[in-house]
């Protein structure tokens, strides 16, 4: 049967605070530029279904608002220029929007529009 407890005390003692390598900074966002916070989506750029292969750091916010502003598509002529996809109007408006808030906010964005 199994210990309950180590015999050598409690895991805490193994590991100190102090020797642990500092986690790294999180990644930049692809799309917004910001720092992303816990949650990191790794997005293709390029949807899978196109050829895409090519992974990049993205908030979950920002991922939702590429799925619901383009289709895949108009997400493969854009490739990988994040710029390009910054010059579209509704891009720019969520851009200027989601400029100041923090790097976990999440909010609904609406339903992608069928065409």
């Amino acid at each position: 049967m199994a210990r309950k407890y180590s015999k050598h005390g409690p895991r805490e003692d193994i590991f100190d605070d102090e020797d642990a390598p500092e986690a790294p900074p999180p990644p930049d966002c692809w799309l917004c530029g910001r720092p992303c916070g816990e949650t990191v989506i790794w997005h293709h750029p390029v949807p899978k279904s196109r050829g895409g292969r090519d992974t990049v750091p993205m908030h979950p916010i920002c991922q939702n608002m590429l799925i619901t502003t383009f289709t895949n598509s108009e997400l493969q002529r854009y490739g990988l220029d994040a710029d390009l996809l910054r010059l579209d109007p509704r891009i720019e408006k969520f851009l200027g929007w989601v400029a100041n808030k923090d790097p976990d906010f999440n909010a609904a964005l609406g339903k992608k529009k069928q065409r």
